[in-house]
């Protein structure tokens, strides 16, 4: 794969996930292994509907110099260069906030993944992060040290969820998987009454955002 492919295949990513309402606005954020030293990412602060292939930043891996794209890369490369450093099976990398998987965040725990579709693509488990500050290296860190070779996806508190896999298209699925789960979970609280300490308007949005997600999914 050449750079001009890489720019457009992590365009076409975009507007999937956009589409999906997994990212909006100029929030989230995509990257992509072009070869062994180089990967393409998201620039910082550009409305995915806006975006060129000119604007998808190019970086070497090993020292993030940027070398290709007319903007500045995304405050969250050094997650994605870290994944695509330790995860030499994964050759993409998503950071969404996409709503349920971030409501999931909060509990502040990882996600067990009891659902044997979800487990075939996502794995057991979606792990934990802690929080750090967005675009800090601190974060970077955080994520880093948590990175799992059977685990794709990372719930990072306050910040939403990031994904990897072999290819964009099969990262994307575990980001759709991932959202699932997320309202799979929420959906057996409330029927078991598990969500403690919850005043009605929240169980009220949860259940909306549960809702709303099958709906999707049936689309």
């Amino acid at each position: 794969m050449n750079f001009d492919q890489a720019r457009c295949e992590v365009i076409a990513t975009c507007l999937e996930l956009a589409e999906k309402g997994y990212l909006a606005g100029t929030g989230g954020n995509v990257a992509c292994r072009i070869d062994d030293e180089h990967f393409a990412v998201t620039p910082t602060a550009t409305d995915y509907y806006a975006m060129s292939p000119e604007d998808i930043c190019v970086l070497r891996l090993d020292d993030l110099a940027q070398i290709e794209g007319d903007r500045r890369p995304s405050i969250e490369y050094k997650l994605h260069a870290h994944v695509l450093r330790v995860r030499r099976d994964c050759r993409a990398s998503i950071h969404t906030h996409q709503p349920i998987a971030s409501a999931y965040t909060l509990l502040g725990r990882a996600l067990e993944i009891h659902h044997p579709h979800h487990q075939i693509i996502l794995g057991k488990k979606a792990a934990f992060v802690g929080y750090a500050p967005s675009g800090t290296n601190w974060l970077a860190s955080k994520l880093r040290k948590t990175l799992r070779p059977e685990i794709n996806a990372y719930l990072m508190r306050n910040h939403g969820a990031l994904c990897c896999g072999p290819t964009l298209g099969a990262t994307v699925a575990r980001v759709v998987a991932l959202e699932s789960a997320c309202a799979t979970f929420f959906r057996d609280a409330i029927n078991h009454r598990e969500v403690s300490d919850c005043k009605p308007s929240l169980s009220e949005v949860i259940t909306q955002l549960v809702n709303s997600d099958d709906k999707e999914s049936l689309q």
